[in-house]
């Protein structure tokens, strides 16, 4: 399926949804069916000619005993296609001994959103948040739940803003009204992570689902694609109803702006010293509070608020543009930084110190090498720059 194919399929359903919400949801949950048939029939078909095979050994005798042996192998390289390994997420773990206060929080929400327990909580380096449900047995589930929590994000907004952000996420795996869309949200990402892993995959079984999930798998996305865009402003009507239409605005607003200060200021300014420092001595992670407070000036945060308030929701993306999500709420944009040491990295509790000081290590050591080369060739340049001059 083209992008175009995707958007025009996309635009028809998103009118049906509309106009027939009842009948879409339904062709919905059936198509997800479709999915989950196609590889049980499969299975059943396999096991079903073993135990025929099984069952004519008086009859063919030698060569039933040959083909199911045959076929057994084949079921097993089938078995072994779909127990696809997806390596779970990488991230520092903490436990509730190390952040109580955090787990606090967390256990709050569960409870009160009938949330699944996450069985690891991460903290990873990246401005985000986020659950990741790892399948322990491949396609046939039995999900292994992780909570990912970026340090960035921590230390960029307020303990409400960051709450707002936990709840919107935990509103996708919530039960109750939004069951169905949450289950489609899963599905999704299901087949998505499936395709991807058959493709990457060697295995002699997969031929079986390649042709049917090359087809199925972009056109499920498509057509559940009107139900996902929805669950997303479930997920931000949960934030709201956890929190507030404030912190859930600021948290929205914040993201957006200053994930823009981040990536087009903070981290360049950084990455600029290598022109006149041979080594990387700095600590970025633990700089983003200080910078986020002191730095992020109002002119430049007016300049990237305009900028994402302009962006339009496409389908790219299930989640809808900045404009779209605040006036859902009903709140306009509202910016409210965290004030130094009022941000919601003080969650981590004892485990902050040492989570930092590991991310700064780690970037330490892997930026390094590629510093040094920048150096050497600035410097380099330089020289060669003063011998003209001197010309």
């Amino acid at each position: 399926m083209t992008h175009d194919e995707f958007d025009s399929l996309v635009f028809r359903l998103e009118q049906v949804a509309r106009s027939q919400p009842g009948s879409y949801r339904f062709r919905v949950f059936m198509l997800a069916l479709l999915g989950n048939a196609y590889i049980s029939a499969i299975m059943l078909f396999l096991v079903a000619l073993m135990l025929a095979l099984a069952a004519s050994v008086l009859v063919l005798k030698a060569l039933a005993v040959k083909l199911i042996l045959i076929v057994g192998v084949f079921l097993w390289v089938v078995l072994k296609a779909l127990w696809i390994s997806i390596p779970p997420p990488e991230g520092t773990r903490i436990t509730e001994q190390d952040a109580p206060e955090l787990f606090a929080m967390i256990r709050d929400l569960q409870i009160k959103l009938g949330a699944p327990p996450f069985h690891e909580v991460l903290v990873t380096d990246d401005f985000n948040a986020g659950v990741v449900q790892a399948p322990r047995l491949g396609v046939f589930g039995w999900y292994q739940n992780y909570l990912l929590i970026g340090l960035p994000l921590m230390k960029s907004l307020t303990e409400e803003q960051f709450k707002a952000v936990l709840a919107h996420e935990f509103g996708h795996l919530a039960k109750g009204h939004g069951r169905m869309s949450n289950w489609i949200y899963r599905l999704r990402l299901r087949w998505s992570r499936l395709i991807t892993v058959l493709e990457e995959s060697e295995s002699k079984g997969g031929f079986l689902f390649r042709p049917f999930l090359n087809w199925y798998a972009p056109f499920f996305n498509a057509y559940s694609f009107p139900l996902a865009r929805a669950n997303e402003y479930e997920a931000d009507a949960t934030s709201v109803r956890l929190t507030s239409p404030t912190a859930a605005a600021q948290a929205l607003t914040g993201v957006d702006v200053i994930g823009s200060y981040l990536y087009e200021r903070y981290w360049p300014g950084i990455h600029r010293q290598a022109n006149d420092h041979p080594q990387p001595a700095f600590a970025p992670y633990a700089g983003i509070g200080k910078g986020v407070a002191t730095e992020l000036d109002a002119k430049a945060a007016h300049k990237w608020l305009e900028h994402a308030l302009a962006q339009s929701t496409t389908s790219d993306d299930t989640h809808p543009a900045l404009t779209e999500r605040l006036k859902a709420l009903g709140h306009s944009p509202h910016l409210a930084p965290p004030q130094p040491g009022q941000a919601a990295d003080r969650l981590l509790g004892s485990a902050l110190e040492y989570i930092t000081e590991e991310f700064d290590q780690h970037w330490h050591e892997n930026i390094q090498p590629s510093w040094e080369k920048h150096y050497r060739e600035v410097q380099q340049g330089r020289r060669e720059l003063a011998e003209l001059d001197a010309k």
